[in-house]
């Protein structure tokens, strides 16, 4: 285990742990030696030897702050020591050798080499270990070659040591980063996900109220005009508009249901409330007949399979345009058709005559080209099941929208119908 690799591991601070390795190596710089029973004796210790013996180590628990200052330091400190003779050569006749100053340039080489980039510890390593040798070669006559291929293999070593935990440190590091990149994106893809969430239930939201709400205001309107005259068929209209709240309010809690945040509805988070398909549009149909709107409903051509999401975007594509045509264009005529092309296509069209004289719309609202935000969603609804949508005035008066999805084959044995009312099995 590397010196990095004991302090990530621990979680100890680098301070302390330099600070405990300068308290060791100068506790052993401050050793006395013995005199070596061969070669030239040692110098006594002296005021000089202590202060070189503190500068050989104290310096090393500030090498994080000042880290080439401070291997400078040692190796001059132990370079004086061995050249005043207060210490022995790292190879020589004396058994009694103290190893801890040599041991300090060490540590300063291989914290070095872990904290600085690779061209500064590329420069220490080709400028320190030659020097070092060299005066190795020269201090010790009778051991040149010795000394100095010891403290070059120390510190090459010492310094490959470095390298290695600093390129331990390097894919950790980037490790981390790594992790905190994706975990950021995972966090991006979560809000866009709720973001896209929210706009799917603000679309259909649109289209229940918009829908729901506006029926039942010409409804209101239609009921107090007949009040007076035709009780029974005014009676009527109470119903449906009794009926059509209960259908916008159920249709809301199947929405909203999706939003439950206790426990039993948490293990699914998947569930989606039931969605309209085609065999709804026959109701759809109804509701807007029942709010005075003649409407002519067809389906022409051989049915095929269509995705779920297709369906969804059919149905709400004909409700907001005969929506649009009950609060625009008020009481007209109305066609709706569906074209199950040879093509592979299914074609929707929803066309209407446009406000006759006397006609006032029946609910209140902007022109045709106000409701551009209902057009929007329906483009968009369309698009995102790889279809297209065209809407805007008729050349001899009303408005029209059309639009064309793909489809999937035809199923051996759907046996759909081709005529109104049809609804899927």
């Amino acid at each position: 285990m590397t010196y990095l690799d004991s302090i990530a591991r621990r979680r100890v601070p680098q301070a302390v742990v330099d600070t405990v390795m300068a308290l060791l190596v100068t506790v052993g710089a401050l050793a006395v030696p013995a005199q070596p029973p061969a070669g030239p004796p040692l110098a006594d210790p002296d005021t000089l030897r202590l202060l070189l013996a503190l500068l050989s180590g104290l310096p090393l628990a500030v090498h994080r702050k000042w880290p080439l200052p401070v291997l400078l330091t040692v190796a001059v400190a132990v370079g004086a020591l061995q050249a005043y003779d207060y210490i022995p050569p790292p190879v020589g006749p004396s058994r009694t050798s103290v190893g801890a100053p040599y041991l300090g340039v060490a540590s300063a080489v291989l914290l070095t080499a872990v904290r600085s980039s690779r061209r500064v510890a590329t420069a220490v390593v080709t400028a320190v270990v030659p020097a070092v040798a060299v005066a190795e070669a020269l201090m010790e006559p009778g051991f040149r070659m010795a000394n100095a291929a010891a403290m070059v293999i120390l510190l090459v070593a010492a310094w490959a040591l470095g390298r290695l935990s600093g390129a331990r440190k390097a894919m950790a590091q980037d490790a981390v980063e790594k992790a905190a990149a994706l975990a950021r994106e995972q966090h991006a893809n979560a809000r866009a996900a709720v973001a896209q969430e929210r706009a799917r239930i603000a679309r259909e939201l649109h289209d229940i109220v918009a829908h729901n709400v506006s029926l039942m205001v010409v409804q209101t309107i239609a009921a107090d005009r007949v009040q007076d005259r035709h009780a029974a068929k005014a009676h009527e209209l109470h119903h449906a508009i009794e009926q059509t709240g209960r259908a916008a309010v159920e249709e809301l809690r199947r929405l909203l249901h999706v939003l439950r945040t206790d426990e039993n509805e948490d293990g699914d988070p998947s569930r989606q409330p039931p969605q309209p398909t085609l065999g709804d549009i026959p109701q759809l149909v109804e509701s807007v007949r029942t709010a005075g709107l003649d409407i002519d409903f067809t389906s022409t051509g051989e049915p095929a399979e269509l995705p779920a999401g297709s369906e969804l975007a059919v149905y709400r594509v004909a409700q907001e345009a005969l929506t649009n045509t009950l609060k625009h264009a008020g009481h007209t005529r109305a066609r709706l058709s569906l074209d199950w092309g040879p093509d592979r296509s299914l074609t929707v069209r929803v066309c209407d005559d446009g406000r006759q004289a006397g006609n006032v719309p029946a609910a209140p609202g902007p022109a045709v080209g106000g409701a551009c935000h209902g057009l929007v969603g329906m483009r968009e609804r369309i698009a995102a099941v790889g279809g297209s949508l065209h809407a805007g005035p008729r050349p001899g008066g009303g408005f029209c929208v059309h639009a064309t999805v793909p489809v999937c084959p035809v199923r051996a044995g759907n046996g759909r119908g081709t005529t109104e009312g049809d609804q899927r099995p």
